[in-house]
């Protein structure tokens, strides 16, 4: 092993053991400089050897090949965390990354989905879940999907909170939720009549499965972290949307959680409640969402004002 990678575990461990990391955020960590370390080979440069000069040159590398700003901003991220690293280990005498600019993110608006949209993707997930004659293995895949779209509208959370939902969430006596979300913060979301509903009922078919029935995880899977995969709930929501009219393109989990948001304030919640529902530090996070609703409400002017258009 080179110096570099030996100086990325190194850094990795630490991250781990003492700031907490995610297993996400260490294989982002991890992606991220060694593209940087590869990069820097090419130039026959040193990872532990590397200038702000270099540190530009690969944003600039990145830029051209067409990643997005804020995957810029991510790499410089992990970049800045590996040095600041090293130089208090005493590895390094500088930062060279602290002085680089980051690169300016234009935040895009998020998708929505309509509210007859996402009630048409939950009824045909309903529907595909109370087909009779299914087999059991389907039955049970059926009736996961239906309880995720019902639980990801209902509040809001991010697909990684989600999918990783502890088996006790489902034996809660009122209808809330404890989640641990980013920075190991903890928030309560309430649950509709609904979603508390399809939970019940995945239970019961997951329970009646001797080696699910011992998982700690809500939706067991066999995958490296032991429950269901943010991909694969991708894949089957794009697969409902199909069956509903609606283009999977359109269709994420992400986009649900972006709907969840919009569709209370469009009916008169507040920022802050929202806020807190979505587990975001910032309210300025929140905010794009009255964006999004007062792009609509200048859309809906625009087009239906008699003023908006003048009689010739």
């Amino acid at each position: 092993m080179d110096r570099s990678a030996i100086d990325i575990e190194r850094f990795l461990e630490v991250m781990a053991v003492e700031a907490g990391a995610s297993h996400n955020t260490l294989a982002a960590y991890r992606r991220d400089l060694e593209a940087f370390a590869r990069f820097l080979k090419a130039r026959g440069q040193a990872l532990d050897r590397a200038r702000a000069e270099d540190v530009s040159a690969h944003l600039a590398d990145l830029a051209e090949r067409g990643f997005a700003a804020s995957s810029q901003a991510r790499h410089l991220s992990a970049i800045r965390r590996f040095y600041r690293f090293l130089h208090g280990e005493g590895d390094r005498p500088d930062d060279p990354a602290g002085k680089v600019e980051r690169p300016k993110r234009v935040r895009p608006l998020p998708k929505i989905l309509s509210v007859e949209e996402v009630d048409r993707l939950i009824a045909t997930a309903r529907t595909a879940a109370d087909r009779p004659g299914l087999s059991a293995p389907k039955a049970l895949k059926a009736q996961r999907t239906y309880t995720l779209l019902e639980l990801i509208y209902a509040t809001g959370l991010r697909v990684s909170e989600l999918v990783s939902l502890p088996a006790s969430a489902s034996r809660v006596r009122d209808p809330l939720l404890l989640v641990r979300g980013k920075g190991g913060r903890e928030r309560v979301v309430p649950l509709t009549g609904s979603a508390c509903e399809a939970m019940t009922a995945f239970r019961t078919l997951r329970d009646a499965n001797p080696r699910l029935a011992k998982s700690r995880h809500l939706f067991p899977a066999d995958s490296d972290s032991g429950h269901l995969t943010r991909q694969a709930f991708a894949r089957d929501l794009k697969d409902i949307a199909i069956d509903a009219g609606i283009a999977p393109a359109r269709v994420s989990p992400h986009v649900l959680r972006h709907a969840f948001a919009s569709h209370l304030l469009q009916n008169g919640a507040d920022l802050r409640v929202v806020q807190q529902l979505l587990g975001h530090a910032d309210i300025g996070t929140t905010e794009i969402y009255t964006h999004v609703l007062a792009e609509r409400l200048a859309r809906l002017v625009g087009e239906h004002h008699p003023l908006a258009h003048p009689a010739a």
